[in-house]
């Protein structure tokens, strides 16, 4: 099992677009994916989970990875909140 704690950097927080990005590059992965913040722990792959969490600009969560490519998705979906859910066609 892996843990992350990252912040929410972009300044609408994880509003609609940067969940479901969030939920589509985590779908990728093989591993089970869980963010757990104030107390609530949200399916990662799942958008209605992710949205139920209204996670505001600054807000800081855990990500919970666990599972055959654990290391490469924790990697992975962090570098998506340091570069504030940036897409390549951005």
């Amino acid at each position: 099992m892996v843990t992350k704690k990252v912040k929410v950097l972009n300044e609408s927080g994880l509003h609609a677009r940067p969940s479901s990005v969030l939920v589509k590059v985590a779908s990728r992965f093989e591993c089970d994916f869980y963010i757990s913040m104030y107390g609530y722990k949200v399916n990662g792959k799942s958008i209605l989970g992710v949205m139920t969490l209204a996670a505001e600009y600054e807000a800081e969560m855990d990500l919970i990875f666990d599972g055959p490519d654990e290391e490469e998705a924790a990697e992975t979906i962090s570098r998506l909140f340091e570069e504030k859910f940036k897409t390549e066609s951005e």
